[in-house]
């Protein structure tokens, strides 16, 4: 599976932005697809994930009211919702996939985007 993320840009804190992941080839029941982030001389950190059957959402605490996952499996797409952007959202968000149960580190999953960067200025 390729996964191609894009939809980040430059904005004023306060505003929103939509992320998009599509994933090129089959995307199971079982897997798992998460958004992560790395801002500079960070390492890189969960933001949410979503379970590709049933559509469980998880966040980390730090987004959590602000940022929505989401999946369209017709277009085998993942996205993120941001509002109230907050000048530490500032990173390169990285898409990613996992077979198997939810994790919330990095190494659990396999299959990365390139990423796209997300800049919120005050």
């Amino acid at each position: 599976v390729q996964l191609q993320a894009s939809g980040g840009g430059f904005v004023q804190a306060e505003d929103s932005l939509r992320l998009s992941c599509v994933a090129s080839g089959r995307i199971f029941s079982s897997h798992i697809m998460g958004w992560f982030r790395q801002a500079p001389g960070k390492e890189r950190e969960f933001v949410a994930a979503i379970r590709w059957s049933g559509g469980n959402t998880y966040y980390a605490d730090s987004v959590k009211g602000r940022f929505t996952i989401s999946r369209d499996n017709t277009k085998n797409t993942v996205y993120l919702q941001m509002n109230s952007l907050k000048p530490e959202d500032t990173a390169i968000y990285y898409c990613a996939r996992r077979a198997g149960g939810l994790s919330y580190t990095a190494s659990g999953y396999g299959s990365w985007g390139q990423g796209t960067l997300v800049t919120v200025s005050s």
